[in-house]
């Protein structure tokens, strides 16, 4: 290769990398604030991650009002993209930053393509009548994010303890995903989607079609909607209770990082609780000195000494059986 070749390819990666933190930047802000507390090769691999998924995300987010065909269609041809990119012919600055992460950290192609899954079920009118359902909806969409960035954020221990560190990322994904659910209700009403499980709104005597119309009729001052939302957000503290620990088993550099992503995004809950739960007809936001607070704590975060025995065993989060108790108590916190 002459010089002024390697001069370009050295050019291109750096155009690359610039993209997908741009992509980044604009679209996740807890997550680009959290990313500062990376190390600079770490940062531009999940950068390249989010952007992946980002891209995935936004084409399907087009399926209120395009053609359900044809963007099914370009949704495989993004999964195509993946294959090509994982077979070493990558193309555009998002595959070609993406090939080289799954090379260099030998990230498994497996939740790669589970995310593209999870995604695409978005193309349809999604109603999930149980909790167990939308669970494995936020798997596909989430869990899968939390087990890509396990691999670049490293596990000291190895191959030993990767498998329980993925599960315990996978269970963070989950808490993510459900508090993205119950912040954007309004949001997602307006796209002709309610991700809430149809048996938890009946536990409340609210049905679907309430939460739909929601924003019209005022629904968010109806204490039912209170007592639903309190105990959808004891579900997710339950979540994040169960995935923290796992936090111990990453590499020292970027603890803090997946501290701040936690906590950030566990704070979003406490902005749900604040505003009376109304997720309706207004967005629950932290503040940027929340924002700063979080960060600032995840930078002095250090976990304490993990108990390998007990985190072996990896997360597991039981629910009361009793479902048909209307109490955010009745959720069991995890074990």
């Amino acid at each position: 290769m002459t010089a002024g070749g390697s001069e370009a390819s050295i050019g291109t990666a750096v155009d690359d990398a610039g993209e997908c933190a741009r992509i980044t930047r604009v679209h996740a802000r807890t997550f680009s604030l959290a990313s500062r507390l990376l190390p600079a090769d770490k940062r531009r691999a999940a950068f390249a991650l989010y952007a992946f998924c980002r891209i995935a995300d936004d084409l399907v987010d087009q399926a209120d009002h395009g053609d359900r065909v044809a963007l099914r269609a370009q949704l495989e041809a993004y999964r195509q993209q993946l294959r090509d990119a994982l077979a070493g012919a990558p193309s555009g600055p998002v595959f070609r930053e993406l090939a080289s992460v799954t090379r260099r950290y030998a990230v498994d192609a497996a939740p790669l393509f589970e995310l593209l899954d999870g995604v695409e079920r978005d193309l349809e009118a999604q109603r999930y009548a149980t909790w167990e359902a939308l669970e494995r909806y936020c798997q596909g969409v989430a869990s899968s994010v939390g087990e890509m960035c396990t691999y670049v954020f490293g596990v000291p221990a190895g191959a030993a303890l990767l498998p329980q560190a993925i599960r315990f990322a996978r269970t963070l994904g989950t808490a993510m995903q459900l508090t993205n659910i119950l912040r954007d209700v309004g949001e997602d009403a307006q796209r002709g989607r309610c991700y809430l499980p149809a048996e938890d709104l009946a536990r409340f005597g609210l049905a679907t079609d309430e939460v739909m119309a929601g924003a019209r009729t005022g629904l968010a001052r109806d204490p039912r909607w209170a007592r639903l939302m309190a105990f959808e957000v004891s579900r997710a503290r339950a979540l994040y209770d169960a995935a923290v620990p796992g936090i111990a088993l990453l590499a020292p550099d970027a603890q803090g990082c997946a501290a701040a992503c936690a906590t950030g995004y566990a704070g979003i809950l406490g902005a749900i609780e604040a505003q009376g739960y109304d997720t309706l007809t207004a967005r629950a936001r932290l503040g940027r000195l929340a924002r700063v607070g979080i960060l600032w704590q995840a930078w002095r975060y250090r976990p304490p000494v993990p108990d390998l025995s007990a985190l072996r065993r990896g997360p597991r989060v039981e629910w009361e059986p009793n479902t048909a108790s209307a109490s955010a108590d009745a959720l069991v916190r995890l074990a």
